[in-house]
């Protein structure tokens, strides 16, 4: 099966084939994802990291002719440059690090930031937890989004958690489905997932939890607000925005 490899900041993946189409996800500058189906402008992918399904713009992709790549390095900058065909491309955070080009038949990418870090050696502790997910502060709601361009509330816990070398799926109540439960929130740590439902009990948002009266999240925009046994309140308005169903933690 034929491989691809995206070649600019954000390739949205939508839900069908087209530019109307609802955007589900996102591949990075430098992700690679495998050809399921085709049409005139539009590859249907499945992105070879959490396995999430859509259609990509052809002309944001490229086919890869070599062995594909694998990396643990991540851009640790809030926005930082890759050179692609000799012109720079301003990519996010958490975007995929390459110690050497990566040569296709048409496009070269190449990397020379010092602004990177090792998911490998990531420990996964409160200041370094607070430290990167801060980086996406004030980021904008994006349905689908993954980047500090536009992000959404489990594309945020999935890159930051990426970073930590911590494998989490795509949809929130996919992730809700990973890690070890905790019983009560006064239990909970900087690290755990908060997951919280609507009012038909499917789970439809999640943050990451700084301790147990506090919360980081995209809701709108990537926002620091209180939590308590009920659920979210938000800190400008007092107003409960979030049911709380259930805590997971994934490592310590």
């Amino acid at each position: 099966m034929n491989k691809f490899i995206c070649i600019t900041a954000v390739c949205h993946v939508r839900r069908e084939a087209t530019h109307k189409a609802e955007i589900v996800s996102q591949l990075l500058l430098g992700e690679t994802a495998e050809l399921l189906e085709e049409t005139k402008d539009f590859l249907k992918l499945k992105c070879l990291y959490d396995g999430y399904e859509g259609w990509c713009q052809k002309s944001q992709v490229t086919e890869i002719i070599n062995n594909i790549r694998t990396t643990n390095f991540y851009i640790n900058e809030a926005i930082e440059v890759v050179t692609v065909n000799k012109k720079p491309c301003r990519v996010s955070l958490a975007t995929p690090y390459f110690k050497e080009d990566i040569i296709t038949k048409n496009f070269t990418l190449q990397y020379s930031s010092q602004n990177i870090i090792n998911a490998t050696e990531m420990v996964f502790n409160e200041e370094n937890i607070k430290n990167l997910s801060f980086k996406y502060l004030n980021t904008p709601y994006l349905w689908g989004g993954k980047s500090v361009f536009g992000i959404d509330c489990s594309g945020f816990a999935q890159q930051v958690f990426k970073m930590f070398n911590i494998f989490l799926m795509r949809d929130a109540y996919q992730q809700a489905e990973q890690g070890e439960v905790v019983g009560f929130l006064q239990q909970a740590k900087c690290g755990d997932l908060a997951f919280f439902d609507n009012d038909e009990g499917r789970i439809t948002h999640v943050g990451i939890l700084l301790n147990n009266q506090t919360i980081i999240h995209s809701a709108g925009r990537v926002r620091i607000d209180n939590i308590d046994n009920a659920g979210i309140i938000n800190t400008e308005t007092g107003e409960r925005t979030h049911k709380l169903r259930i805590i997971k933690r994934y490592k310590y």
